[in-house]
């Protein structure tokens, strides 16, 4: 039985994870999130307790992360803890070097510490990075990101997971030890906290709130559903090569402004006829706003490395993903009031004022 060490599984992407795993093969998972806003403990309800040990502590606690490598034997660290909005990163950047740079250095200095031996590493360990596609800047209106494709950040939060990026596959070069970093395209499904244009768009339409768009609405993002991308990470985990990058993109490019219409239209489609707001939700909800600074104008990335040399390729097609999230937070509306009172509320009422 493996066992796995997975940072920020009580976030969106590692929660999602840790359920794909657990349900997937008789592994033990250790789950380490410091539950700060978009860590939550009500998505990792139902785990079996024998295979599921959650900790709550901050990455950068380098007494916690020791005992925890003397503990137990970890066979692999999947590294999901990151502060991963831009516009948090634009208010305060220094928590983002704080968590995602001096964090993943603490993890790969302790899994180095107790994997090393003798001249090498102990079988079979790996330690994975994931990572995001906005490491590599901005695209015109063609091209793909590729795993040459240039690192040039444009924000505080891309920036600093460029940094971790090149931390990882330092450690690589210099000590080899057994890593992998992968970098993923925008992701949506459950369990995703409301800030993000997916979830912060299904909730204010449920709620007949504005849908703040950004600028024209015109920046274009490659869509990944998440449960392809924890098969994606699963895979390159067990079967990638040391100290490589994978890319991994869901082939779904839309405007921003088509995402929104297409959650209003498709949340509208799925409530019942006696649902009084169904009459009421129309494209006049849609707000636009002034746009972000070092606002991308493009991501898409080009999955070949990771398809040619393991095999993954993307399941699900934004049609089908997005009915699937969206019944989702209609059958867990209990989980979206919890998640969406107090800091978050606080937080928005102040970042879309008088705009």
């Amino acid at each position: 039985m493996k066992t796995y060490l997975v940072t920020g599984g009580a976030g969106f992407i590692g929660a999602n994870f840790v359920r794909f795993m657990l349900g997937k093969e008789d592994c033990k998972i250790v789950n380490v999130d410091a539950l700060t806003y978009a860590g939550n403990l009500d998505n990792l309800t139902g785990l079996p307790q024998d295979r599921h040990i959650f900790v709550k502590a901050d990455i950068c606690d380098k007494n916690v992360i020791d005992e925890l490598f003397q503990k137990y034997d970890f066979d692999r660290v999947i590294h999901f803890a990151a502060e991963s909005h831009v516009d948090r990163s634009i208010e305060d950047p220094e928590v983002f070097v704080r968590t995602n740079v001096m964090g993943t250095m603490n993890l790969l200095n302790t899994a180095k510490k107790y994997w090393q031996d003798g001249d090498g590493y102990k079988k079979d360990k790996r330690y994975l990075q994931v990572s995001t596609d906005e490491v590599y800047g901005s695209l015109g209106e063609t091209g793909y990101f590729t795993e040459k494709t240039p690192i040039t950040p444009h924000s505080p939060y891309s920036a600093s997971k460029a940094a971790a990026d090149f931390l990882v596959l330092s450690y690589y070069d210099t000590f080899k030890m057994p890593v992998i970093v992968t970098r993923c395209s925008n992701n949506y499904g459950p369990y995703q906290f409301p800030e993000k244009l997916v979830p912060l768009m299904i909730n204010n339409v449920l709620n007949l709130k504005p849908l703040p768009v950004y600028g024209d609405g015109k920046n274009v993002r490659d869509w990944l559903y998440v449960e392809d991308h924890v098969k994606a990470i699963d895979i390159a985990a067990e079967n990638g090569r040391d100290g490589e990058v994978y890319n991994i993109g869901g082939h779904n490019e839309k405007y921003n402004i088509d995402i929104v219409k297409i959650i209003i239209e498709t949340v509208a489609q799925m409530l019942p006829e006696s649902d009084e707001r169904k009459s009421k939700i129309s494209n006049d909800l849609i707000t636009y706003v002034a746009d972000r600074k070092g606002h991308d104008l493009r991501y898409a990335i080009d999955p070949e490395k990771i398809s040619s040399e393991l095999g993954w390729k993307p399941e699900t097609n934004f049609e089908t993903g997005i009915k699937k999230t969206i019944k989702w937070y209609l059958e867990n509306t209990e989980w979206i009031e919890k998640i969406t009172s107090g800091e978050y509320q606080n937080y928005y009422s102040k970042m879309y004022a008088n705009r």
